[in-house]
């Protein structure tokens, strides 16, 4: 087993290792939404049902030899995409649809490679069972899914905040290099092996009879729903909780530890303890979501849907162990789960942002993995049907109160790649007020009455960091640039001459400020809007001569990495005029950005200053970041009295588009 072991190991490390590391090359090309990682989740599902169906096919249909010679061209063939470092040229303009090319972009970056390793653990441990008649090969698949788990861990806690992303590529591909010699040894020992079936030591009764259409598509259901489930919490959690790093990590590393344990041994999964708490945590799982007290509240959502993801993930993973079939059918059965996996992840990455009008994916996957979970407890367990039941009536209650939410009150409902855009009312009289967030993350408000609809509120109100700053240039016309539509509150600061520039990447986004907020229709300066990327689009247009440019691009909690390094600030400072400010809105509740920023305005002989707006209650309403050459902009009354420094902590690093590390600024 030793040879077989090292080769699926090293694999399924690398198989892990390489999604993020080239998800991350691919997020300041396409916004930093978090759909972009959604999106290459689709492709590496994809992908990994390709290499299943390759493993498959030349396990069944070749003789070893032509196998070995043609697996062996594969894998040579697959270093001349090494290393795996972005193309320039697969660098969008901006206005594309971005799901086709950001799979473009991964094909052409990783694709034979990612091929390779995903073929190699169905395929090795074929090969295993043929050296090793009558010996189970699935604990070798539980092996490659502790390896992909370590990569998966590895990666942010160790490799990210250590090595900039171009290291980390050269790494990755020196340890390509090695995976290809080992697998091309593996290879070589099973072309010397006799040309016979893949368990002919099994008898025909240990054989079993073939699968029939009724277990692929139970194997196939259980695989889709368990990738379904993985996604949707992703999603819920990332988008309508909160934009905290990595925790896409966590129920991804859920996700294969329900591989490691149940393909591990029988043992792992209990049915009479699982299904009943499938039930259970579903019946939590829609209370968090009805409950506006517990939607902002990390620890309880992050609790209840992790552990809820877990026991559903441990009951398709458990059930198709229970399923599946002798050796001799082993690369079908994965082929299967693999099929699955890709259509789960198409479901939720690809059809739901265009057929669902919000995030009803999880109660979908919810409602199937409870039906077909009572329809697999038997006699033994029928107990687990009660729990069950009443989780599936949990989930039909959610879904019927949200409808009926968004019915009477909300205006809007819309989605597209970038997530769910809602515009809602609330409030009374003068206080009556119009809103647009983005998950849990509102994108500005305004009044409704003709006296106050035109007054700035929430970040942008005249006490915050943009208000304050666009008002100490003065009385003179301006010429304004903001990154970051939204409602288009900040155009509520124009005057007559001047220009205010808005880029602005989602189409959507742009219509709802066109149509049903007013900020854009009033304003007195020229408003000019730009859609696309912000930081592509300024790279191609000349000096703009901005006297303010505002920041303000929100992807769910934070600002998009890509706009905040070193590189983006000196295509800020060319687009400004000489004593121009740069205003950086970094309010968030689970990152602080400012001692970055401090370190970026230093190396670029930048002041910076801080600008945080209170309410009368104390509470924090906005903070701003604020970089100029202009020393006397500290002086002027609209700025000197609520002027603050930046903490310095130079361990936080410069960051760069190359390398930074978001781990050293979680607060």
């Amino acid at each position: 087993m030793p040879v077989h072991a090292l080769t699926i190991f090293l694999g399924s490390f690398l198989l892990f290792l390489v999604q993020p590391l080239v998800a991350r090359q691919a997020l300041p090309w396409f916004g930093g939404a978090s759909a972009v990682w959604t999106t290459c989740l689709v492709f590496f599902q994809c992908v990994l049902l390709a290499g299943y169906a390759y493993a498959d096919h030349v396990t069944r249909r070749m003789a070893p030899k032509p196998r070995a010679l043609l697996h062996g061209a594969i894998l040579l063939a697959s270093l001349l995409w090494l290393p795996v470092l972005a193309d320039p040229s697969w660098k969008p303009s901006g206005e594309e649809s971005p799901t086709w090319r950001i799979i473009g972009f991964l094909a052409a970056t990783i694709g034979l490679p990612f091929a390779a390793l995903s073929a190699n653990s169905p395929l090795v441990q074929a090969w295993f069972a043929r050296e090793k008649p009558g010996a189970s090969p699935y604990r070798l698949f539980a092996l490659s899914n502790l390896a992909s788990l370590l990569a998966l861990l590895g990666y942010p806690l160790l490799l990210e905040p250590t090595l900039a992303t171009k290291a980390q590529a050269w790494l990755w591909s020196g340890g390509y290099v090695l995976f290809v010699a080992v697998a091309l040894f593996a290879t070589w020992r099973d072309a010397r092996l006799p040309a016979k079936p893949v368990v002919a030591a099994e008898t025909a009764a240990e054989a079993g009879a073939p699968p029939t259409m009724g277990d692929y598509a139970l194997w196939t259901t259980f695989a889709a729903i368990g990738s379904i489930l993985l996604l949707a919490v992703s999603n819920h959690l990332t988008q309508n909780v909160a934009a905290v790093p990595l925790l896409w990590v966590l129920p991804l590393a859920l996700y294969l530890i329900t591989f490691i344990l149940t393909f591990e041994s029988a043992g792992w999964y209990r049915p009479a303890l699982f299904m009943p708490l499938l039930g259970v945590l579903v019946m939590g799982m829609c209370w968090a979501l009805l409950d506006d007290r517990l939607r902002f509240d990390l620890i309880v959502q992050v609790s209840l849907f992790c552990a809820g993801l877990f026991v559903g993930c441990m009951v398709c993973h458990g059930e198709l162990v229970r399923a599946k079939p002798s050796p001799s059918h082993l690369t079908g059965f994965y082929l299967t789960i693999a099929l699955g996996g890709a259509v789960g992840a198409a479901l939720v990455g690809i059809l739901s942002p265009l057929a669902l009008p919000d995030f009803f994916e999880l109660e979908i996957g919810l409602a199937a993995l409870l039906v077909l979970a009572m329809k697999r407890t038997g006699e033994a367990i029928r107990y687990a049907r009660v729990p069950l039941l009443l989780g599936l009536f949990g989930v039909a209650l959610a879904v019927g109160i949200h409808v009926q939410q968004i019915r009477n009150q909300t205006l809007l409902v819309t989605r597209n790649f970038y997530g769910v855009l809602r515009v809602n009312e609330t409030g009374e009289g003068a206080e009556r007020e119009r809103g647009l967030s983005h998950g849990g993350i509102s994108h500005g408000r305004q009044y409704l009455t003709p006296e106050r609809r035109f007054e700035p509120s929430v970040y942008y109100r005249r006490d915050g960091g943009a208000g304050r700053v666009i008002e100490a240039q003065g009385d003179k016309p301006l010429r304004i640039g903001i990154i970051g539509l939204g409602a288009g509150a900040l155009a509520a600061y124009g005057k007559p001459g001047g220009v205010i520039r808005f880029y602005e990447i989602n189409q959507r986004v742009i219509d709802i400020a066109q149509r049903d907020f007013t900020y854009l229709a009033d304003s007195k300066a020229r408003i000019e809007i730009v859609l696309g990327d912000a930081r592509l689009k300024l790279e191609h247009e000349g000096p703009q001569k901005y006297d303010v440019l505002a920041v303000d691009a929100f992807s769910g909690d934070s600002i998009p990495m890509h706009l905040i390094t070193a590189e983006a600030l000196d295509l800020y400072v060319r687009h400004i005029r000489q004593g121009g400010v740069i205003a950086f809105h970094i309010s968030n509740r689970f990152l602080d950005l400012s001692a970055p920023l401090l370190n970026l305005a230093r190396a670029r002989g930048l002041t910076s200053f801080r600008i945080v707006d209170r309410g009368t209650d104390g509470k924090r309403v906005s903070d701003w970041v604020l970089m100029t050459t202009d020393i006397e902009l500290l002086k002027h009354p609209r700025i000197a009295p609520i002027a603050t420094g930046l903490p310095d902590r130079p361990e936080v690093g410069l960051w760069t588009d190359d390398f930074n590390s978001i781990l050293r600024v979680i607060q």
